[in-house]
């Protein structure tokens, strides 16, 4: 009996979960204003569970420039999370990622991990702080050290038309620093503005993005700033 209770247990929340994804191509693999696949297309995908109660659980992954810090071909993420309704309207979420750089050839890893909390209105608007205790710290194409780092983000889309959005975002990247000069805390901001088109599960996205230039005195990814990228993705 005692062997039992946990199974019929794992058995009902097994068909309490429900599960879902999306595949994409991306012309161009920007984010937070740096492009990890240095101007090319790149193929991503993620799978993930959720629970009726708010918990989520999942995996994503994409494809970047190998040539690029660490020399890793992929870029991978598990993640989890809890989203709780606070209205009929809005809603909050705490997520807790750890992102990875498979097969990397880097000397030293640049593997991290990311705390975040959002704040969402409909699917309309999102803002989000998310920080990274352990950030890696480049000045321009030297690795430093780690440093803690902290995103402030928001997001949002309005719909114009049927399937039709206009969409758009900004953030700020802040590292505190660790010491003088080079070591000293410094930012950057970033955003981009677009359109989406949406029918049954799939989705296309253009977008304009910006980016400020001192994004290079932290990463050795290249400047995602007046570039225009465009992705096709699918939901299951």
């Amino acid at each position: 009996m005692g062997v039992a209770a946990p199974h019929a247990a794992a058995a009902a929340l097994g068909t309490q979960l429900s599960w879902g994804g999306n595949i994409a191509v991306t012309s161009d693999y920007i984010y937070r204003g740096l492009s990890e696949s240095d101007g090319r297309a790149a193929l991503q995908a993620d799978l993930h569970a959720d629970t009726p109660g708010g918990t989520f659980a999942g995996v994503w992954a994409s494809t970047r420039d190998r040539s690029l810090e660490p020399g890793a071909r992929y870029a991978f993420e598990i993640y989890l999370g809890h989203r709780f309704d606070l209205s009929s309207a809005w809603s909050a979420t705490l997520s807790a990622r750890s992102h990875y750089f498979p097969g990397a050839t880097g000397e030293a890893s640049d593997d991290f991990q990311e705390l975040s909390a959002a704040l969402t209105w409909l699917d309309r608007w999102t803002v989000s702080l998310s920080a990274i205790p352990n950030a890696v710290r480049y000045w321009y194409y030297s690795r430093l050290t780690r440093s803690p780092a902290w995103i402030a983000e928001t997001t949002g889309q309005w719909l114009i038309g049927e399937g039709l959005f206009i969409t758009g975002g900004a953030g700020y990247y802040r590292s505190t620093g660790t010491g003088p000069r080079r070591l000293a805390a410094t930012g950057y901001a970033y955003g981009n503005a677009g359109v989406g088109f949406e029918r049954r599960g799939w989705r296309v996205d253009v977008g304009y993005f910006l980016a400020e230039s001192q994004a290079q005195e932290l990463f050795t990814y290249p400047v995602a700033s007046h570039r225009v990228a465009g992705t096709v993705s699918w939901r299951f």
